[in-house]
């Protein structure tokens, strides 16, 4: 059991001035993991007061000295790594493969990354006699979701560090533990006091209060798009800047040629493994018309033979949803589906047989799906696929972009060049061709409602900075 009742607040653990109690449960079996004390307005307060005095002195720090500091976070972490693996499998329910292979080295990369942008980071630009300098833009409120608990509250965190901004970060309720090893992590790295503060909280209380602060300079937001536009109302009277990456109903074309092997790896690398739980999963599945019953033919039995089950065991492949409420969403999505006429290929509603007592889903497939259905549409957080046929590539782009999202894009081609071309024309901001690795030090972030600004590498660290005209 974990029990945490303090925040982490100008280098010290504090007892919450507002304190209220959360109790935790693990996904798989539903069984109590801990408690987690929450704090509230005057917590975030204290917090946001502490990164505004320390920021007057870490701001002026030289680029060397934040990449000492890193280093040593990133040593740190590195001592941490199966604290933060055992970590996240019981918060998410992510499988220890994902969390070993995925979670926690994307992380590790952004710290890594950090470091090394920092070596060559041009901070001035000298123009005769004018002068271009890009400074700390402030204090730097972080409201990071549950999914990845790691790998964004780090991201985050090294970015605006690296930049000279002091940080204030609240990760979602349910994933405290993670952020409490983090925060134990820059303690023991010798982060200054008040540089990196912890505030544990619900979204709609401590979330709230850290984007209307008006000592927050910028607010780096993940996660719903609902929950966003609460984040920008609550920031506007203040004008402070504000970066989101928000929702996706991500399309992943097949074109004509595609190598059916190679789209199956991708529905399974970044739709089912993370149990639909991924804002950029590919849930739209767009195949030739002629090819579909060819393409379900492989895929379906693929489907049918992961290994869904305890995130604990090595040979797991897919895990439970979060929690009980997101169970719900995602039998209310699959329900709507076949309402609203989709074949039902595999899956369905329910749990898989011996499954019962956690939040498992069965892994979905819908096909005869057009993509004005409400599975088509919104984004379910689940592990539902829908097959769309489509005619021609042209109705393939035009589908692909019938989105109010445009975070990510798959495109499955045996053809570089034409999966390019089609790549160019999709309005998504990340597109992945033929299940090639992802670049996490890559700009990432997305079109229309899915979201404003960039995340990780230099982009991520520009979202921090604030630029100066010196002339004379």
């Amino acid at each position: 059991m974990r029990e945490q009742n303090e925040l982490y607040i100008d280098g010290a653990w504090r007892v919450p001035i507002q304190p209220s109690v959360l109790e935790l449960n693990h996904p798989a079996t539903g069984e109590p993991t801990g408690r987690v004390t929450l704090g509230g307005e005057a917590d975030v307060d204290a917090a946001v007061t502490a990164a505004e005095r320390a920021f007057i002195s870490y701001s002026r720090t030289t680029p060397r000295e934040r990449i000492a500091l890193l280093e040593r976070v990133l040593t740190e972490f590195d001592d941490r790594f199966e604290d933060l693996v055992q970590a996240v499998t019981e918060e998410v329910g992510a499988p220890l493969p994902l969390v070993r292979g995925a979670h926690l080295p994307t992380a590790r990369v952004q710290i890594a990354t950090a470091i090394e942008i920092l070596k060559t980071y041009e901070f001035t630009e000298t123009r005769g006699e004018t002068t271009i300098r890009k400074e700390a833009l402030g204090v730097a409120g972080l409201i990071t979701p549950w999914n990845f608990p790691v790998l964004q509250p780090v991201g985050k965190t090294v970015s605006a560090l690296a930049a000279g901004c002091t940080v204030v970060l609240k990760p979602a309720e349910l994933t405290p533990s993670s952020a409490v090893i983090l925060a134990e992590i820059m303690d023991a790295a010798g982060v200054p006091a008040g540089v990196f503060n912890l505030v544990t909280g619900r979204g709609s209380v401590a979330g709230s209060a850290l984007s209307a602060h008006p000592g927050v300079g910028t607010v780096s937001f993940t996660g719903s798009v609902a929950t966003a536009t609460q984040v920008a109302i609550a920031a506007a009277p203040t004008v402070k800047r504000v970066t989101s990456e928000l929702g996706g109903k991500s399309p992943h074309i097949l074109l004509p040629d595609a190598d059916f092997a190679v789209a199956v790896e991708t529905a399974k690398s970044w739709l089912l493994a993370t149990t639909g739980q991924l804002c950029s999963a590919p849930s739209r599945t767009l195949v030739p018309r002629d090819r579909v019953e060819e393409f379900l033919s492989v895929l379906v039995p693929a489907v049918e033979a992961l290994r869904v089950g305890d995130p604990r065991a090595e040979e797991t492949f897919m895990g439970p949803l979060i929690s009980a409420e997101q169970w719900d969403i995602v039998q209310g999505y699959i329900r709507r589906g076949l309402d609203e006429g989709a074949r039902l290929e595999t899956g369905g509603l329910g749990k898989p047989a011996g499954l019962e007592a956690g939040h498992f889903a069965r892994p979905t497939v819908f096909s005869d799906v057009d993509n004005a259905m409400t599975i088509a549409q919104e984004e379910i957080f689940g592990p539902v696929m829908s097959v769309i046929a489509y005619d021609t590539v042209e109705e393939a782009i035009a589908i692909a972009n019938d989105t109010p999202y445009g975070l990510a894009a798959y495109v499955t081609s045996g053809d570089l060049e034409a999966a390019n071309a089609v790549a160019e024309r999709i309005r998504a901001g990340y597109v992945l061709i033929n299940d090639t690795d992802f670049d996490w030090t890559a700009p990432w972030g997305g079109y229309k409602r899915s979201g404003n600004g960039r995340e990780f590498g230099a982009a991520g660290l520009g979202e921090y900075l604030e630029t100066k005209v010196i002339r004379g």
